[in-house]
């Protein structure tokens, strides 16, 4: 349906065309349909003067008046015709003319010449036939335009089609990158070089520059934590030789446990930036298995599963990783936001539900951003969570949304 889209480029350009065609035909009609009139007056002129001419040959040599003379006193004669007399005779001319126009078709041209006697000497010649091939050939014009038009236009609209097919495949890949498929690239297809060709080698180095920085981040990311791990290890190692009833020994413990799962984290997203991970699917009860994983979270009172009556569906998924997205869930529910967090199992849906100030505009807007909580009163934390759950959704091919309930609270669904 995008090709009889009215806002489409395609039809644009030829609405573009079609105008420049009729101001061209327009300006052509004009000046055809002015000569026209003019040639038509011409010729009127030429046939009353050779009618009144024959006329006053007749008078001058005939005793009396002719029954065909139209003889009148200047008081008889219209108007515009006894002007035209006298602007001839200031000028040293003796005939005067007129061309009469009486809607819808009496079109006459009058020529007159003062007699001997004072009086006018009068002949009409009727100009209807004229008038009526005039007419026809303004319609004719007319008819020629719209035809032309229902050839140019079609046309212009297939011309623009290449142009059209660039346009769309340049957008497309656009969108690819942002949606992450930083291999896409729109490339210079045919000989073109023109504009779209300019921009379409911009938009390819760019992506480029985009994808090397961010595999240079990846990489970068992955060493960090990889680097780390190996004197964590020892550190955490060392902690635990430490006696537990000391302050200093229970706090150390903490925050190397702390350093530890944000090194875990990191070696995760690393992982999931790079593209290598993959689900291994297994068909499971969906409300079984996250019941099963907040049992074992041990996350208190305040946190509730609601799974319906009878509900047993089975879910081709990776159970472990359905079980990563939740305990992120709920754990940015509980850290971030405030009890109670209501987790609802329907169907293949899954629902977690705090009760806190709701997620801040910037996630709703962008999306989890990694070290970035969002907002101050949600909380402090390295902001890895969301991430790497929205992270292992997109392995899953699930959708994982972020959205405030009206009433107050952030409300997370994975659609499995």
């Amino acid at each position: 349906m995008r090709l009889f889209h009215p806002r489409a480029l395609r039809w644009k350009i030829a609405a573009l065309t079609a105008a420049a065609c009729c101001a061209v035909a327009a300006v052509i009609g004009l000046l055809v349909q002015d000569a026209n009139q003019d040639r038509l007056v011409d010729v009127g002129r030429q046939r009353a003067m050779a009618g009144l001419e024959n006329m006053e040959k007749e008078v001058r040599e005939r005793e009396g008046r002719p029954p065909n003379a139209d003889l009148r006193p200047v008081d008889q004669v219209p108007e515009p015709l006894v002007r035209d007399l006298a602007e001839q005779a200031r000028n040293g001319g003796r005939y005067g003319f007129w061309y009469q126009v009486d809607k819808p078709n009496m079109h006459w041209m009058w020529a007159a010449v003062v007699v001997d006697d004072g009086q006018v000497l009068i002949f009409r010649a009727d100009m209807q036939v004229e008038e009526r091939s005039l007419q026809l050939q303004n319609r004719s014009l007319a008819t020629s335009v719209l035809a032309a038009l229902a050839v140019v236009v079609p046309l212009a609209a297939l011309a623009t089609e290449p142009i059209v097919r660039r346009l769309g495949h340049g957008a497309r890949t656009a969108r690819a990158i942002a949606d992450g498929d930083l291999d896409a690239r729109i490339g210079r297809p045919g000989r073109a070089r023109d504009e779209i060709t300019e921009m379409s080698a911009a938009v390819d180095e760019m992506a480029a520059a985009l994808q090397r920085r961010l595999e240079n981040e990846r990489r970068f990311t992955a060493d960090v934590a990889h680097e780390l791990r190996t004197p964590l290890m020892g550190l955490v190692t060392t902690a635990g030789l430490l006696p537990d009833d000391d302050e200093v020994a229970v706090l150390l413990r903490d925050r190397v446990r702390a350093l530890n799962a944000l090194v875990e984290d990191l070696l995760e997203i690393s992982r999931l930036d790079a593209g290598v991970e993959r689900a291994a699917l297994d068909a499971v009860p969906l409300g079984e298995l996250v019941t099963d994983v907040v049992r074992r979270l041990e996350a208190g009172p305040g946190v509730t599963v609601t799974v319906p009556a009878g509900d047993g569906t089975r879910v081709e998924t990776d159970p472990r990783r359905v079980e990563r997205i939740v305990v992120n869930l709920v754990a940015n529910a509980q850290r971030h936001g405030a009890e109670p967090v209501e987790i609802t199992v329907t169907g293949d849906r899954v629902t977690v539900r705090d009760h806190g100030p709701g997620f801040p505009a910037a996630l709703l807007e962008e999306g989890p951003q990694r070290f970035r909580t969002g907002a101050s009163e949600r909380g402090r934390g390295h902001g890895l969570g969301l991430t790497i759950a929205q992270g292992q959704a997109a392995v899953l091919g699930a959708r994982l949304t972020f959205a405030n309930a009206p009433d107050g609270g952030a409300v997370a669904t994975l659609d499995l």
